[in-house]
C-alpha cells in the first residue's frame, strides 16, 4: 500500500491560501490534541513543549487528550476542527497512516500537513525485574510457549505495535499482543502484573526505570541509548536489527494557510529550543529534533519504507 504523494507529500505544508488571516495569528488559545491517554510519551513530550511554545506565540497552548483506536480518535478530532491553526495534533507516521487501517478510516496523511518534528524517542521492551532477567530469556520463553507471553503496546498501528510485529517476523516467535489506549494505561497494567512486558517509548518508561520498578530488556533502535548504555540494541540481544524508534511531531489540517503553518513551526521550534524544555526531554531519553515542514515530510517518507514490508505481507491489518 503506497502513500498518495499527490494528496500529501507533493502538496507539502506551505500552501499560501488565506495569508491575510495569519497576520494576527494567534489571537486566542491553541488546542493541542494528544491522541493518547495522559502519562504516555506523546502526552509527556507535548506538555513539556506546550508552555514555552505558548510564551513564544503569546497565547496559551491547551493540551487535549483524546485517546482511542490507536490514535485515530484524536486525529479525527483534529481533522474535524477548522483549518485555521488553532487546533494542532501530535502524531507519527504509524499513528497517522497505519492506525487508520485498523479503524477503517481514511488515511490521515491525505488530510494533515506536517508542522515540525518534535522528538525521536527510542522504543524499548520493558518488564518487571522479577519477570525476565533479559531479552534472551523473554525470547526463549516465547519460542518455547508460542502465544503465551503477553506484550502490550499503546494502540493498534502505533510504532510500538509495528516494532513488535517486525520482531515476531524476524525472530520467528509469536506473542500474545495486547493493545492499550496509550502507554499510561499499559504501563499501569504492567506494574500491576497483568501483562508480562511492554513495548514503550523511553520518555514514558524512564521514571519507572529510574525507580527500579521496570527493567529495560532491549532497545529497538540501531544505536545505544546514551543514558542507558547497558540496555542492549536488537543486534546485541542477538536479534535482526531494524530501526524501531518513534519520530513524532505536530500536524495541522492540510488546508491551513502557509503563513499560519510557518508561525506554528516557529512556535514549536522555540518550545523545543527552550533550555528548560530541551533539558527535560533529554533527561527522559528523547532526541530533540526541531525541523522545517519539509524535513518532517522526508522523515515520514522514511517511516513509510519501514512499514511497507509488514503491509505487503499482510501482517499489519485489522484482526
Amino acid at each position: 500500500m503506497k502513500l498518495d504523494r499527490r494528496g500529501f507529500f507533493a502538496a507539502g505544508a506551505l500552501a499560501l491560501a488565506g495569508s491575510a488571516r495569519a497576520d494576527a495569528f494567534p489571537s486566542k488559545q491553541i488546542r493541542w490534541v494528544i491522541p493518547f491517554a495522559p502519562g504516555g510519551n506523546y502526552d509527556v513530550t507535548s506538555r513539556i513543549v506546550a508552555d514555552p511554545m505558548g510564551r513564544h506565540l503569546g497565547q496559551t497552548v491547551l493540551i487535549d487528550n483524546r485517546p482511542g483506536a490507536g490514535g485515530v480518535v484524536g486525529l479525527d478530532a483534529a481533522v474535524a476542527a477548522p483549518a485555521d491553526g488553532y487546533t494542532i495534533v501530535m502524531s507519527s507516521f504509524t499513528v497517522a497512516y497505519v492506525a487508520p487501517i485498523f479503524a477503517g478510516k481514511q488515511q490521515m496523511l491525505q488530510v494533515l500537513a506536517p508542522v515540525s518534528i518534535l522528538t525521536t524517542a527510542p522504543t524499548l521492551v520493558v518488564a518487571r525485574p522479577d519477570r525476565f532477567a533479559d531479552m534472551k530469556a523473554l525470547l526463549a520463553e516465547a519460542k518455547a510457549r508460542p502465544g503465551t507471553v503477553t506484550i502490550g503496546h499503546s494502540g493498534n498501528g502505533t510504532t510500538n505495535h509495528v516494532a513488535i510485529l517486525r520482531l515476531q517476523l524476524n525472530e520467528q516467535v509469536r506473542f500474545n499482543i495486547i493493545p492499550y489506549r496509550g502507554s499510561g494505561p499499559g504501563i499501569a497494567d504492567l506494574l500491576a502484573g497483568n501483562v508480562d512486558c511492554f513495548a514503550d517509548q523511553l520518555p514514558s518508561s524512564m521514571p519507572h526505570i529510574q525507580s527500579g520498578k521496570l527493567r529495560p530488556l532491549m532497545n529497538f533502535g540501531l544505536e545505544k541509548i546514551p543514558d542507558l548504555p547497558a540496555v542492549p540494541t536488537l543486534a546485541e540481544a542477538g536479534c535482526t536489527p531494524f530501526e524501531g524508534g518513534t519520530t513524532a511531531g505536530v500536524f495541522v489540517r492540510r488546508e491551513t494557510p502557509g503563513p499560519i503553518v510557518e508561525r506554528l513551526n516557529a512556535g514549536v521550534v522555540a518550545g523545543l529550543r527552550d533550555e528548560t524544555a530541551s533539558k527535560r526531554l533529554r533527561e527522559l531519553g528523547a532526541i530533540v529534533r526541531p525541523s522545517t515542514p519539509d524535513q518532517f515530510t522526508e522523515a515520514l517518507r522514511a517511516d513509510e519504507a519501514n512499514v511497507s514490508e509488514l503491509l505487503q505481507k499482510g501482517l499489519l491489518k485489522p484482526e
